[in-house]
Protein backbone atom coordinates (compact mmCIF):
# COMPACT_ATOMS: atom_id res chain seq x y z
CA UNK A 1 0.00 0.00 0.00
CA UNK A 2 2.81 2.37 0.86
CA UNK A 3 4.44 1.77 -2.52
CA UNK A 4 1.19 2.43 -4.39
CA UNK A 5 0.65 5.65 -2.45
CA UNK A 6 4.18 6.81 -3.20
CA UNK A 7 3.79 6.04 -6.90
CA UNK A 8 0.51 7.96 -7.10
CA UNK A 9 1.93 10.89 -5.14
CA UNK A 10 5.06 11.01 -7.30
CA UNK A 11 2.95 10.89 -10.46
CA UNK A 12 0.74 13.74 -9.27
CA UNK A 13 3.75 15.88 -8.34
CA UNK A 14 5.35 15.24 -11.74
CA UNK A 15 2.10 16.09 -13.55
CA UNK A 16 1.65 19.31 -11.59
CA UNK A 17 5.27 20.30 -12.19
CA UNK A 18 4.78 19.88 -15.98
CA UNK A 19 1.56 21.92 -16.11
CA UNK A 20 3.22 25.40 -15.97
CA UNK A 21 5.61 24.39 -18.74
CA UNK A 22 2.73 23.29 -20.94
CA UNK A 23 0.85 26.53 -20.25
CA UNK A 24 3.95 28.54 -21.12
CA UNK A 25 4.34 26.60 -24.39
CA UNK A 26 0.71 27.23 -25.28
CA UNK A 27 1.14 30.94 -24.54
CA UNK A 28 4.25 31.08 -26.73
CA UNK A 29 2.42 29.26 -29.52
CA UNK A 30 -0.47 31.75 -29.41
CA UNK A 31 2.00 34.63 -29.59
CA UNK A 32 3.70 33.04 -32.60
CA UNK A 33 0.35 32.62 -34.35
CA UNK A 34 -0.59 36.27 -33.73
CA UNK A 35 2.81 37.38 -35.00
CA UNK A 36 2.47 35.23 -38.14
CA UNK A 37 -0.99 36.64 -38.85
CA UNK A 38 0.33 40.18 -38.44
CA UNK A 39 3.17 39.44 -40.86
CA UNK A 40 0.77 37.96 -43.39
CA UNK A 41 -1.57 40.97 -43.20
CA UNK A 42 1.35 43.37 -43.66
CA UNK A 43 2.71 41.42 -46.61
CA UNK A 44 -0.72 41.43 -48.27
CA UNK A 45 -0.95 45.19 -47.74
CA UNK A 46 2.48 45.56 -49.36
CA UNK A 47 1.36 43.53 -52.39
CA UNK A 48 -1.75 45.73 -52.80
CA UNK A 49 0.33 48.89 -52.46
CA UNK A 50 2.87 47.65 -55.02
CA UNK A 51 0.07 46.68 -57.43
CA UNK A 52 -1.36 50.19 -57.09
CA UNK A 53 2.10 51.66 -57.79
CA UNK A 54 2.49 49.47 -60.88
CA UNK A 55 -0.86 50.67 -62.24
CA UNK A 56 0.21 54.27 -61.69
CA UNK A 57 3.57 53.64 -63.39
CA UNK A 58 1.75 52.21 -66.42
CA UNK A 59 -0.55 55.25 -66.55
CA UNK A 60 2.50 57.52 -66.39
CA UNK A 61 4.15 55.61 -69.22
CA UNK A 62 1.06 55.89 -71.41
CA UNK A 63 0.86 59.63 -70.74
CA UNK A 64 4.56 60.15 -71.45
CA UNK A 65 4.29 58.21 -74.72
CA UNK A 66 1.33 60.37 -75.79
CA UNK A 67 3.34 63.49 -74.99
CA UNK A 68 6.36 62.11 -76.86
CA UNK A 69 4.23 61.48 -79.98
CA UNK A 70 2.81 64.99 -79.71
CA UNK A 71 6.29 66.55 -79.35
CA UNK A 72 7.61 64.56 -82.33
CA UNK A 73 4.60 65.58 -84.47
CA UNK A 74 5.15 69.24 -83.54
CA UNK A 75 8.90 69.03 -84.17
CA UNK A 76 9.77 69.86 -80.55
CA UNK A 77 13.12 68.11 -80.27
CA UNK A 78 13.99 69.27 -76.72
CA UNK A 79 10.50 68.32 -75.54
CA UNK A 80 10.81 64.90 -77.15
CA UNK A 81 14.18 64.36 -75.43
CA UNK A 82 12.66 65.26 -72.08
CA UNK A 83 9.78 62.85 -72.67
CA UNK A 84 12.21 60.07 -73.60
CA UNK A 85 14.02 60.65 -70.32
CA UNK A 86 10.74 60.55 -68.42
CA UNK A 87 9.85 57.28 -70.16
CA UNK A 88 13.20 55.77 -69.12
CA UNK A 89 12.60 56.90 -65.55
CA UNK A 90 9.03 55.53 -65.52
CA UNK A 91 10.24 52.19 -66.90
CA UNK A 92 12.80 51.96 -64.11
CA UNK A 93 10.10 52.76 -61.55
CA UNK A 94 7.94 50.02 -63.06
CA UNK A 95 10.78 47.47 -62.89
CA UNK A 96 11.48 48.39 -59.27
CA UNK A 97 7.80 48.13 -58.28
CA UNK A 98 7.47 44.76 -60.02
CA UNK A 99 10.52 43.46 -58.17
CA UNK A 100 9.08 44.73 -54.88
CA UNK A 101 5.79 43.00 -55.56
CA UNK A 102 7.55 39.74 -56.45
CA UNK A 103 9.39 39.88 -53.13
CA UNK A 104 6.17 40.62 -51.24
CA UNK A 105 4.32 37.77 -52.96
CA UNK A 106 7.21 35.50 -52.02
CA UNK A 107 6.86 36.68 -48.40
CA UNK A 108 3.12 35.95 -48.43
CA UNK A 109 3.75 32.42 -49.71
CA UNK A 110 6.44 31.87 -47.10
CA UNK A 111 4.19 33.15 -44.31
CA UNK A 112 1.42 30.81 -45.46
CA UNK A 113 3.82 27.86 -45.39
CA UNK A 114 5.08 28.84 -41.95
CA UNK A 115 1.55 29.17 -40.62
CA UNK A 116 0.45 25.76 -41.88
Amino acid sequence: MKLTGMVITTSLVAALAATPALAEDAHRDRQDIRHDRRDLRQDRRDVRRDTRDIRQDRRDLRQDRRELRRDVRQGDSPGAQAERQEIRSDRQDLRTDRADRRGDVRDVRQDRRDGS
